[in-house]
Formats: C-alpha cells, sequence, structure tokens
C-alpha cells in the first residue's frame, strides 16, 4: 500500500495539501483538506514533499478590476519545452520526517522510489533484503521518465545495512543490448544517517544512488568456428540454450529415498555421490537461471551430508553465501544458498 494513516497528501488538480484519514480499498483513501473529508483516487493524490521542497515563493498576482474580460487579459507568453535529461536508473529515499517527544525531527521512514531517467521501457525484478532475508520483492515494469514506488522500511532498519537487488531487462528487447543484467545496492548505516543531515541542511527532499548510467550492450565472444565445421562437427546456436534447460526450482530435497527406488542396496558412499550429484546439477540449472536463493533439503542426521553440501557450496563463485538455521518448516534439516551475479 503506498499510502498509510496519517500520511501528507497533495491533491494534484487544486494543488491543495492535506492528510490521509482513511484507507478505503487498495485503491481509494479518505482524505482531509482544510477540515473537510472526502475519498480520493490514489492517482489523483501524490506525496507533498517534492513540491515543499521544489517550489518557488509565489509572487503576488494582480488583482483584476471588477469589469476586466478574459479577451482583455495579456496573453501569457509560450514556455520552452522542458528538456529530459538521460541520466540513468535510480534508486531514490525520501525521508518522512515525525516530532519526537523532544519536539525534534527525526525520520520515521524511508519510502523508496526507482527513477527511471532514460528512454527505455524498461521490466525488472526487485528484492530487498536484511541479513540475507528477502523482506520485499517484487516483479513489474517502468516507462521512460517515470518513477515507480516500490515500499516503505523503517529507518531504524537502516542498522541492519539493506540490501536492494534488481534484475533488469527491456520491455522491446534489441540484439545489440544485453538480455537482462543485474545491480545492487547496499546500505551503510553511517552513510546514510550523513545523508540525511546533508539533506537537511541543504533543504532538499531525497538522496539518491545511481544504479546505472546506461544499459549495458550485449557481450559479443567471437570463436572461430569454420574449422570446426569443416571437419564435421555440428555447431548449435548458444543464444537459445536457455530454451532448453530444465525449468528452476526454489526447493530440492536431497533425501536418498526422494533420488533412487534401489537405495537400500547402495553403500552409503555410492548414496553420497548419488546426492551430490543432484546438488550439482540444480546449482548449475539455478545459476543458468539467475536465481536469487534455492533451498536444500538435507534432513539432519549424522551430519554428513550437511558438511558435503557445504564444503561443496564454498567452491562456486556464484554462491554469495548460504546459511543453515532453524526454519518452521524444516527445522535445521535444510540449508538456504543465496547467489550473486557479475
Amino acid at each position: 500500500m503506498k499510502y498509510q494513516l496519517g500520511d501528507d497528501i497533495l491533491v494534484l488538480h487544486s494543488n491543495e495539501e492535506g492528510k490521509v484519514v482513511e484507507i478505503i480499498n487498495d485503491k481509494m483513501v479518505m482524505i482531509e483538506v482544510r477540515g473537510v473529508k472526502f475519498p480520493a483516487y490514489m492517482d489523483q493524490i501524490d506525496f507533498p514533499y517534492f513540491k515543499r521542497f521544489t517550489e518557488k515563493k509565489l509572487i503576488p498576482s494582480k488583482k483584476l478590476e471588477p469589469k476586466t474580460y478574459i479577451d482583455q487579459l495579456p496573453k501569457e507568453k509560450p514556455q520552452p519545452n522542458k528538456l529530459k535529461v538521460a541520466n540513468g536508473v535510480w534508486l531514490s529515499f525520501i525521508p518522512k520526517f515525525e516530532l519526537d517527544d523532544f519536539n525534534d525531527e527525526v525520520v520515521d521512514v524511508l519510502k523508496i522510489h526507482l527513477i527511471n531517467n532514460t528512454d527505455q521501457h524498461l521490466k525488472f525484478i526487485y528484492q530487498q533484503q536484511f541479513n540475507g532475508i528477502s523482506n520485499f520483492e517484487l516483479l513489474n515494469e517502468i516507462q521512460p521518465f517515470h518513477d515507480f514506488y516500490l515500499h516503505d522500511i523503517d529507518f531504524a532498519a537502516v542498522n541492519d545495512s539493506p540490501l536492494f537487488s534488481i534484475e533488469f531487462s527491456l520491455k522491446n528487447s534489441q540484439k545489440n543490448k544485453a538480455p537482462h543484467f543485474e545491480t545492487a545496492l547496499k546500505l551503510k548505516p553511517k552513510q546514510v544517517f550523513q545523508k540525511v543531515e546533508a539533506l537537511k541542511e541543504n533543504n532538499e527532499p531525497t538522496f539518491s544512488y545511481l544504479l546505472y548510467e546506461k544499459y549495458p550492450d550485449k557481450e559479443v565472444e567471437y570463436f572461430p568456428l569454420d574449422s570446426l565445421v569443416a571437419k564435421g562437427f555440428k555447431v548449435y546456436d548458444a543464444g537459445k540454450a536457455r530454451e532448453h534447460l530444465p525449468p528452476a526450482r526454489s526447493v530440492i530435497d536431497l533425501h536418498i529415498e526422494k533420488l533412487a527406488d534401489n537405495f537400500a542396496s547402495m553403500s552409503n558412499f555410492e548414496m553420497l555421490t548419488l546426492q551430490l550429484k543432484e546438488l550439482e546439477k540444480w546449482i548449475d540449472i539455478s545459476v543458468a537461471h539467475h536465481q536469487f536463493e534455492l533451498i536444500v533439503i538435507h534432513g539432519v542426521g549424522s551430519g554428513k551430508l550437511r558438511e558435503e553440501i557445504h564444503e561443496y557450496l564454498k567452491t562456486r563463485k556464484e554462491v554469495k553465501y548460504f546459511i543453515n538455521q532453524y526454519d518452521t518448516r524444516f527445522g535445521y534439516g535444510a540449508t538456504i544458498v543465496y547467489f550473486e551475479f557479475k
């Protein structure tokens, strides 16, 4: 939900400020403006922070004489078109202030927006994490030179060094552009506190981080294949390899009874070898699909399988980290693997 009770808002058609006093549904809220309450669609209102910090002091307009007619008013001079500056894609944070018990202005929450200052229509997969645990995920798209409200986080949560990961792709794919690419931002508490103080001192509404300036071109690697073709080898289009991959899984179960029917006649070494081969297969598939995470169920038992799994994960450069902690679904019998792609 973009708005919450008590949020300051701006009525777009009248440029008046008010507050949200009731959430009606996912499309409408009840607002109060100068003591008057009335319902409004969410696309009819916006946050007033940009207006407060960017509007210039109004010059009192001259009062018209009682008998001045419309055709006697001076014609307004045409204003030059504002040029849209393409300076990249940004993650923007708008602090929402409130007064504490000592009447000091402090930050309550950070409102997070994705800013697309490019001429490209983008699709994106957004994920925000605290200490490796996913807090918010979103799949959507953003038009050229538009901003997109994502969600809020408590300002106190900045102490947990939140991580923001976004995978971008073009709405209309281009042959010379990368099919997709990922970028990530990790906030450092001290740095954020300094930015907020500078923001207050300079009377600015927001602070932002550049995610990328220009959508990357497709990486092309050339390899001479003519000699292979001449020797009778078949050459296939590697660009279509992902089409033939098995679908990715978010959870895999390595219990031996899930992998083999005749496991009773297998030695411990044979069972462990089969389990590790199955692990390697699904790690490769997860990497090929650029998954964010994979849950590996191994059970508790003697702990031998878990140890072998953890040793293998340490050898994979795509694995950012993994954790084995208590889960209501699996107890201590599962490891969550988090991937990182460069």
